[in-house]
């Protein structure tokens, strides 16, 4: 071992830190492009949620929060949710491709159907509500999934991560 390689600034430990760095970064502009579509299908009436996830999220938790702050309370505990996610995506996988990214989100849904729609009320997979619901957050899931691998695999192959 070299003396550069043993020194506590490793090549090795920058590459970890830029690619946590950049899976927080990814996974923070993931949750927003699967939110877009999340509170448009809220706004035109045609998402099968009572409410967004987040939001009811932070209502059962919380009780009456005034909607200001339940909003960007749900907002924050949305972005930081999804930007750990890929934090911990980018420290899982030497290299992350859109198919990773995709599986990893379905676990992700998995999680939210299995654990938190049921705290919710909402059953499994909101199913207690509507089976649409399933689908629906499959979807956004998935657009979760492909926008971070695809972001993730792109700063890998520009130099801004692993090989």
């Amino acid at each position: 071992m070299t003396t550069e390689q043993n020194t506590t600034t490793s090549p090795r430990r920058v590459l970890d830190r830029q690619r946590l760095v950049a899976g927080i970064g990814w996974g923070a502009l993931a949750t927003v492009a699967m939110s877009v579509p999340m509170l448009a299908a809220t706004a035109t009436g045609i998402s099968p949620m009572p409410k967004p996830v987040p939001m009811a999220l932070v209502s059962h938790g919380l009780g009456a929060v005034p909607e200001p702050g339940a909003v960007a309370l749900a907002a924050t505990a949305h972005l930081a949710y999804g930007a750990a996610a890929g934090a911990l995506l980018a420290g899982l996988f030497r290299r992350v491709t859109v198919l990773i990214g995709v599986a990893y989100a379905t676990v992700l849904w998995a999680l939210m159907g299995l654990v938190w729609l049921p705290y919710l009320g909402w059953g499994p997979f909101g199913t207690a509500e509507t089976p649409k619901i399933a689908i629906a957050t499959l979807v956004l899931h998935v657009v979760y999934g492909a926008t971070l691998g695809l972001l993730l695999d792109r700063s890998q192959s520009d130099g801004g991560g692993r090989r």
